[in-house]
């Protein structure tokens, strides 16, 4: 099968390209000025907002290794789809986010992954979603600027491109394996191993509480209740949860008094019925942010091998 290409406007191209140079599947990315209204522009042309361009990365990637949908929902990890002509700490009408498409025939999957983004969110996006107009490489001092300049600015967290190599890797080391405690348990191991955290397990729902599964990390409670601490609360609302300071979060149960911080992620089966919890405890305050809720996420959802 032929390679394909598809165009990311996610604000400053150094970081965009960056990601998606680490992704498994994609050969080639390159930042280039796309959808304004001249030809050939300089950066310095772009930068005035004048000429409608948005910075943008073009991504050829292998179909066969890396799907279109996978490339979208990893493309809404690293954009923030409700800020207007703004990601990050860059402002103006080149930093707007947007998905430009070369082939009609993509804008089904792009428009499905769109309608799940603002469905997650709650409310319609900002993001363009455009035919591909046009297109032009950046000058060569764009290219791979951060492999060039390993300091250089970026306006995505670090710890995003870890999250990426981490979740390919998970995703990958799982393959076919059907038990899913055996998944929890490499998955904990993997998760502890790369990123270090204090404590790094699964919680498992057995009727009306939550029971320890596999775990990496000292000894941790065994139970807790619908609704209860940090992890009930996570299953009880269905939703991620980050706590800064644990001792601030009401009816904290204190399993380990070396834990400072905590976020914890919802395990959904095809029903979209809550299974587990993935649990981390952090021995530092404020560990955790929006980054490793979005990241777990996707962590997480790998833990059943329908997912």
């Amino acid at each position: 099968m032929a390679d394909k290409t598809i165009y990311f406007a996610g604000g400053c191209f150094w970081g965009v390209e960056h990601f998606f140079k680490g992704v498994d599947g994609v050969k080639e990315a390159t930042p280039g000025y796309a959808n304004g209204n001249t030809e050939n522009p300089s950066y310095k042309e772009v930068y005035t907002d004048t000429t409608g361009h948005a910075e943008t990365v073009r991504v050829r990637y292998n179909p066969e290794r890396v799907s279109l949908y996978t490339l979208l929902k990893l493309f809404f990890t690293v954009t923030n789809p409700l800020t207007l002509n703004r990601q990050g700490h860059d402002e103006g009408t080149r930093y707007r986010s947007g998905v430009f498409y070369d082939n009609p025939e993509d804008r089904p999957v792009i428009e499905q992954v769109f309608k799940e983004t603002e469905a997650k969110l709650g409310t319609e996006i900002v993001t363009e979603l455009e035919p591909l107009k046009c297109f032009y490489p950046a000058e060569e001092y764009h290219q791979d600027y951060l492999d060039k300049n390993p300091e250089g600015y970026c306006h995505l967290p670090l710890k995003t491109f870890r999250y990426l190599r981490l979740w390919q890797d998970v995703k990958l080391f799982l393959g076919d394996e059907t038990d899913v405690v055996a998944r929890m348990a490499n998955i904990s191991a993997l998760i502890a191993g790369r990123m270090h955290f204090f404590w790094t397990g699964f919680y498992r729902v057995k009727g009306e509480q939550l029971v320890l599964g596999p775990f990496q990390g000292p000894e941790a409670c065994f139970r807790i209740g619908f609704g209860k601490g940090v992890c009930g609360t996570a299953w009880k609302e269905a939703r991620t949860v980050v706590v800064p300071d644990v001792e601030e979060f009401p009816g904290h149960i204190a399993c380990s008094s070396q834990s400072k911080s905590e976020i914890v992620v919802p395990v959904f089966d095809g029903d979209k019925q809550i299974v587990a919890v993935l649990d981390i405890d952090s021995d530092e305050y404020a560990t955790f942010d929006g980054t490793d809720a979005v990241w777990l996420e996707m962590i997480s959802a790998l833990t059943l091998r329908t997912a």
